[in-house]
């Protein structure tokens, strides 16, 4: 299994929508997500970040999807993409596959960075 995290929050090109415009964009994202239902994308949470929480995300909302693999992922990031949703929000998004609590311990404790830190 693969999941998404997106985070996201309105950019000013959203805000200056009426709400004839902001319906009319979302009748266009469902049009776009019924053609994906067929990939296995699972949306299983979506809503707005409670900013109050410890080390809350600076966004305003959430959604939490799930997918029989990479290319559901990728098919739903590409479709997101296509609607024009970056044009109207700000999204910072977290993806890959799921692993249980030991294995990503490992992951943590292997992980080392990519790149070289100068040296003094």
């Amino acid at each position: 299994m693969h999941y998404l995290l997106e985070l996201y929050s309105p950019k000013p090109a959203w805000l200056a929508l009426d709400g004839a415009a902001r319906q009319a964009y979302f009748d266009t994202v469902g049009a776009g997500m019924a053609a994906l239902s067929g990939s296995g994308a699972e949306a299983l949470a979506m809503g707005a970040i409670d900013g109050g929480k410890l080390h809350a995300a600076a966004q305003q909302f959430y959604a939490v999807w799930r997918f029989p693999d990479e290319a559901a992922l990728d098919a739903l990031l590409a479709g997101i993409a296509a609607t024009g949703w970056h044009d109207y929000f700000e999204t910072i998004n977290a993806a890959g596959p799921a692993v249980d609590f030991p294995t990503h311990l490992a992951q943590l404790a292997a992980w080392r960075p990519t790149f070289s830190l100068p040296l003094g």
